[in-house]
């Protein structure tokens, strides 16, 4: 015990008994009820905005798309699709906040 070889090595061994106020936990305890509770819980954000990728931002997504195809194509380009990326998210950024503030509480 860590708290034990450090008491020895000054030269004051307690007795167990008094040790034990000491609040000791594992990492692991506890850490699975919380992994199962987070299981359970769903952002209902990443399905408004996948919903919104997918209807009203399907333009800006297939130009995106397109940009992406003619980037991956080429062994030496310049060409990021940066400005393809930042329209895509504004896009669906702007159809799903509206319907995301309707689940905030």
């Amino acid at each position: 015990d860590l708290l034990d070889s450090l008491l020895q090595e000054r030269g004051q061994k307690m007795k167990v008994d008094e040790v034990n106020f000491i609040p000791r936990v594992k990492a692991e305890d506890g850490l699975e009820e919380e992994e199962d509770d987070e299981e359970d819980l769903i952002d209902p954000a990443t399905e408004i905005k996948e919903g919104c990728a997918e209807s009203s931002c399907a333009s800006a997504k297939a130009r995106l798309d397109e940009c992406n195809d003619r980037v991956t194509a080429k062994s030496k380009t310049s060409e990021t699709c940066f400005e393809e990326i930042l329209d895509f998210y504004h896009c669906v950024d702007h159809c799903a906040a509206p319907k995301i503030f309707q689940h905030v509480r």
